[in-house]
């Protein structure tokens, strides 16, 4: 299979008109000539761009790859990720976007020093940047991975072209071009997906066909009530798990967080926050439409186990090449709609990155610079931390499936970060001990699970042996154990059971990480910080603490309420900060009425 003309055409239309968007706010305007406009827009962006840009920047080439192959190897389970919307958008609107805009920042880790110290907001900021580097790697690979394997496509050209073009018009255009590029790319994506779900329904015989079969095949999932949390996809490893997953992204993830704060106002913020919920919604559905329209044509007999590709996620583009063979300028759209995907997430992490580098690492450490200077410095840190994502394409190279790849190192490097806001915003009792030691044992936490889940599943073959005693499947723990302890000796006991437990502990849904590991943070935080002296509600900087605790217990009398630090509202009037320390922001912290 191999592209036509009118299919290279519509590609390169698309490079060209995202790097010409670049360079219109390169060259209009106020020509990116201060960090105000480079880094956040000027603060004058609208709800709809926003919002779509939003939505692009998480909705990746990784999704529209990874959710249709999802949902033809196990079936529609995966939809219920969509349950998990509601709250994740939610909870964001009314208790992140209203914290974080009020206080004025530039970066969301500004706030950790507001609340708790600089070294706890450089600890944050280079926990962002690791994550945010390696998971470039993975959504800049996919759709290369793809184009490969399917037309012949040269791997590592497909690499620098998509890099290439993104840093261009990142390092040129700023935060507008990222944005209106987003809105572009949305475009072409739900084009491409449109497309090859139309002609694939109407060549599978209309949608009542193409349902009929997966109902056949087993590919419509009921609700999966087990709360077994060692089960990869149930109705609470993705409805309940996912909303901690969607609150690492859309509530503390600085590529976010900069599109709330570049809105015109804390309204228009909020309001793009909501227009997401549909419009994610609509793009599960689109996923799931897909890879039900890909079994109605293959059934059983995939493509990976007719030898026609070589994984399950170039299953996508193998089937959206044989369903639009025959129609000229439609494949070359889909191929469009995956680079749409990879460039509008890339493109947000360079300028993301760039401003954490900037506003968190160098202006705090550095005697002041020129507006100029400024501006050239952060285009320049947009342009290296491109190149840097280039070379981190070839580790993406070494890993599995692309989607749960993806979110399982959102899962555990955002889990901890999400946990360190909390921890700050919630608790008026963390301290800035506190929350180093809980970051650190959450990332601990983190990365052992995920080690520890990628060793096991890499000598699942072989099962270990301990005392001649053969360690049981973890799948249904009660069974696993009771077994163990009945066929061992008694001196061996307490060894099983707690090689029982780490292996469950491996076993732990990827859809449970950022929930797994943010609750880490949190307990940790707190009884370090009870134990170095708990920090005082009133000794706080204004604005840094949402009184949630207050809301939740406002059955209780305001007396004990004042004992337990949580009566105090986001306040109500503009506060003068008085210190540099107290507030590294700027010399005023706007904090505006609830």
């Amino acid at each position: 299979m191999h592209f036509s003309t009118v299919d290279y055409v519509i590609f390169v239309v698309l490079l060209v008109a995202s790097a010409g968007i670049g360079l219109y706010y390169a060259f209009s305007g106020g020509r990116q000539r201060t960090t105000q406009e480079f880094l956040l827009a000027d603060r004058s962006m609208r709800c709809l761009p926003v919002s779509l840009s939003l939505l692009a920047t998480f909705q990746s080439a990784v999704a529209i790859l990874g959710a249709p192959s999802e949902i033809y190897t196990h079936g529609t389970q995966y939809w219920f990720l969509g349950c998990s919307y509601f709250l994740g958008l939610l909870i964001p609107a009314h208790i992140f976007i209203p914290v974080f805009y009020r206080l004025r920042l530039s970066s969301a880790y500004q706030y950790l020093e507001l609340r708790f110290s600089k070294s706890v907001r450089i600890c944050g900021t280079m926990t962002f940047i690791f994550q945010m580097v390696i998971y470039m790697g993975v959504v800049l690979y996919a759709p290369a991975l793809a184009l490969n394997a399917v037309t012949g496509f040269d791997l590592w050209g497909a690499v620098l072209a998509i890099g290439l073009v993104c840093t261009l018009y990142t390092a040129l255009g700023g935060l507008k071009a990222v944005i209106w590029t987003d809105v572009f790319q949305t475009i072409v994506m739900f084009a491409g997906q449109l497309a090859v779900i139309i002609v694939g329904t109407h060549q599978a015989g209309g949608i009542a066909e193409v349902w009929r079969k997966a109902q056949n095949g087993s590919r419509i999932s009921g609700l999966d009530l087990n709360p077994d949390p060692l089960e990869r996809h149930t109705f609470w490893t993705l409805g309940v798990g996912g909303i901690f997953l969607m609150l690492a992204l859309y509530g503390v993830n600085q590529a976010q967080v900069q599109r709330y704060l570049c809105s015109r106002t804390e309204k228009e913020a909020i309001m793009s926050c909501y227009a997401v919920f549909p419009c994610q919604q609509i793009v599960l559905t689109l996923g799931c439409l897909m890879g039900l329209v890909m079994y109605a044509r293959y059934g059983e007999e995939s493509p990976l186990d007719q030898g026609y590709v070589k994984s399950n996620d170039q299953m996508v583009l193998y089937f959206v090449m044989d369903v639009l063979r025959d129609l000229p300028g439609l494949p070359g759209l889909f191929v469009a709609c995956l680079f749409s995907g990879a460039l509008s997430t890339i493109s947000s992490a360079f300028n993301s990155l760039a401003t954490v580098t900037m506003e968190d690492l160098i202006k705090p450490h550095v005697r002041p610079m020129t507006e100029a200077r400024a501006t050239l410095l952060s285009k320049m840190l947009a342009l290296a931390y491109g190149l840097v994502c280039l070379a981190m394409a070839y580790i993406a190279s070494l890993m599995g499936s692309v989607l749960q790849a993806a979110l399982s190192i959102f899962g555990m490097v955002g889990g901890p970060l999400l946990g360190l806001f909390c921890l700050g915003m919630f608790f008026p009792w963390a301290n800035s001990t506190g929350a180093l030691v809980g970051l650190a044992s959450g990332l601990v936490m983190a990365f052992w699970i995920g080690i520890g889940s990628f060793v096991s599943r890499m000598s699942a073959s072989v099962p270990p042996v301990i005392n001649a005693t053969v360690i049981p499947d973890v799948g249904n723990m009660t069974t696993a154990v009771m077994t163990t302890l009945i066929t061992s000796k008694p001196r061996s006991i307490l060894l099983i059971v707690m090689t029982n437990l780490i292996q469950a502990l491996y076993s732990l849904s990827y859809m449970w990480y950022s929930a797994h590991n943010s609750a880490t943070v949190v307990v940790v935080g707190l009884l370090v910080s009870f134990l170095t002296g708990p920090w005082k509600e009133k000794d706080l900087n204004p604005g840094t603490i949402y009184p949630v605790l207050g809301n939740l217990l406002f059955f209780l009398p305001e007396r004990y309420r004042e004992k337990l630090c949580c009566v105090t509202p986001l306040e109500d009037n503009v506060s003068h900060l008085n210190s540099t320390k107290q507030n590294p922001v700027s010399n005023t912290a706007f904090l505006l009425p609830l």
